[in-house]
């Protein structure tokens, strides 16, 4: 969306945004996930070839006092750097661990438990490391994962992403009830690896504050390669947020081939194969792709092949980018795109299924007199809901049943744009419809303390601090990490002071994250690798505010110093 002009759930428990375990991934998807840069720490540790051995450490497995000699590293010191900062760490007397030549990744429920995957990421990520399986002795250097769950269990709220590290007597283990939360803790080794050789010596004990931490970006304006999106996948994964939003249809252009639709696409797009290889990455990456297809506005791309559905004023002048949502082929079309992408967008076996259906900016609600400025409407409204109802019912009614076509084909977890939930009325909008707020600049836009007295579920999207706008129009400016880091918190869902309502209204039930955006408005103003740079650190302070309710312990500056090295 281009916010001003461009924008550019529920009371249940809160959930992150990854799937259930079941059938979380490919076998071969974590292949070519190895970072070569880790490898060199490989080089800076060594293992001795004395004959002197360890003391029996106890990980889970048996530790084996002779199957493996020493290392002989020096210890690893200080607290573990990494980006969002562990919640807490218990140092213990020892040297800590690090990845030595010799060493294994051990799974002792063996090659077909439910972290066979994240085992061999982990592997993979320390530069090749061998993974055995089953009821495997652990040896010195060795790094046990294990699930501490009967087989794991669903992902359902934020204790469920919890994992617990513990380096002693030179092995490593890694625990967790789910999947996601052996994920979680392979990328803290990963990054610990990085900016300190290793984990020192004691336990971590770590999980998320908010469940719902990601990353959208507006393909449709600007659009980008499979690759370069690949890249911001795995960055973001490394970082630990857990959700990819791609809006990739708009007034711009339409980026994802189409077989129920052709005449709308875009010539440079997305093909449904690219899109299937990024859904199973990040997938892999215990990411969630939210795919946003908006309407009934920003639909130039859609309409420019479909005139005959665009909305007329009074005068029968067109208005670009919305639909006439008083014309059944206008349902009918959207819905044959909802289902072609739900369908292409696939969901994990028990996993939640998102979806995003903007509704924002729809051009009939922007002007001083809707029903007079779009007679039309405003008579279908009336038709249809009875004797009193208005433009903002329609367009109500129009979200609500465009909502019933993907909770048809699996998508329980709905969202729409805060713009497109009106006061009273005589349609409601869906009670489980989550409000991604992003702006209170738009004309009738409401507080967000209102949805969250209503009731409904509130994703953070505040343009003040987390909307990067291609070259900076209608008085945005580039956010900065620096102030996201300072200033921003999840309860900051409005300009620059938290929403007026009490805390018990804005926990992770309530407001289950917040999503850092790209919109490219000005689709020239900055090429892809300048967008990477400049989304870099924003992202970094994002995942620490939304990891951690408290004040960060580092300074600025120290943890921009550790952005530059994750």
């Amino acid at each position: 969306m281009s916010k001003p002009m461009r924008r550019t759930g529920s009371a249940r428990a809160p959930r992150p945004s990854g799937p259930a375990r079941p059938s979380r991934r490919a076998p071969a998807a974590w292949a070519a996930l190895a970072v070569p840069a880790l490898a060199s720490a490989l080089a800076l540790t060594g293992c001795s070839g004395a004959a002197d051995t360890e003391p029996p450490g106890s990980t889970g497995a048996a530790a084996s006092p002779s199957a493996a000699p020493t290392p002989t590293w020096a210890a690893v010191t200080g607290a573990p750097r990494t980006i969002p900062a562990v919640r807490e760490f218990r140092a213990a007397d020892g040297r800590g661990w690090r990845p030595t030549k010799g060493a294994r990744v051990v799974v002792p429920a063996g090659e077909r438990s439910g972290v066979a995957d994240e085992a061999r990421l982990l592997a993979a990520d320390l530069g090749g490391l061998p993974v055995v399986w089953g009821d495997q002795t652990v040896r010195p250097g060795d790094v046990e994962v294990k699930l501490t769950g009967k087989e794991g269990a669903p992902v359902r709220d934020t204790a469920d992403e919890a994992y617990t590290l513990t380096a002693r007597d030179t092995r490593l283990t890694l625990a967790a009830p789910t999947d996601a939360g052996i994920f979680n803790a392979t990328r803290t080794v990963k990054q610990a690896v990085r900016t300190g050789g290793g984990l020192p010596e004691g336990t971590i004990e770590d999980r998320p504050d908010r469940p719902q931490r990601g990353l959208l970006l507006d393909n449709a304006r600007k659009p980008f390669s499979a690759e370069w999106i690949e890249a911001r996948i795995r960055e973001i994964a490394d970082l630990k947020l857990n959700q990819f939003q791609l809006h990739f249809s708009d007034d711009q252009g339409f980026r994802i081939e189409s077989s129920s639709h052709p005449e709308i696409v875009s010539a440079d797009h997305l093909t449904k194969d690219q899109v299937r290889h990024l859904v199973q990455l990040a997938t892999s990456l215990h990411v969630t792709v939210i795919p946003e297809l908006d309407s009934p506005g920003h639909l130039g791309a859609v309409l420019a092949k479909h005139p005959d559905l665009q909305l007329r004023n009074a005068q029968g002048k067109a208005v670009h980018g919305a639909i006439d949502i008083a014309n059944p082929k206008s349902a009918a079309l959207v819905d044959d795109l909802l289902r072609e992408y739900a369908e292409l967008f696939t969901v994990p076996k028990g996993a939640d299924g998102y979806w995003h259906l903007g509704g924002d900016e729809y051009q009939a609600l922007t002007v001083s007199d809707p029903a007079a400025s779009f007679p039309g409407l405003a008579k279908a409204a009336q038709q249809k809901y009875g004797t009193g109802a208005t433009i903002k019912d329609l367009a109500t009614g129009w979200l609500n049943d465009r909502q019933q076509t993907v909770r048809a084909a699996g998508r329980n977890r709905v969202e729409a744009w805060n713009d497109g939930f009106f006061r009273g009325g005589k349609v409601a909008a869906d009670k489980d419809r989550t409000v991604a707020y992003w702006t209170g600049k738009e004309i009738g836009a409401r507080d967000p303390a209102e949805f969250l007295r209503e009731g409904r579920t509130v994703m953070n999207l505040n343009d003040e601090y987390l909307y990067y706008v291609l070259g900076q129009p209608n008085n945005f400016i580039y956010p900065t990490g620096e102030r996201i880091y300072r200033e921003w918190t999840p309860r900051v869902l409005r300009g620059t002071e938290p929403v007026s309502v009490g805390t018990d209204q804005t926990g992770p039930d309530r407001v289950p994250g917040a999503r850092f955006a790209i919109w490219n408005d000005l689709a020239k103003a900055q090429t892809p690798d300048q967008i990477a740079h400049g989304i870099r650190m924003p992202l970094r302070a994002l995942v620490q505010k939304l990891w951690d309710p408290r004040k960060p312990a580092l300074s600025w500056a120290d943890f921009k110093a550790l952005g530059g090295q994750i």
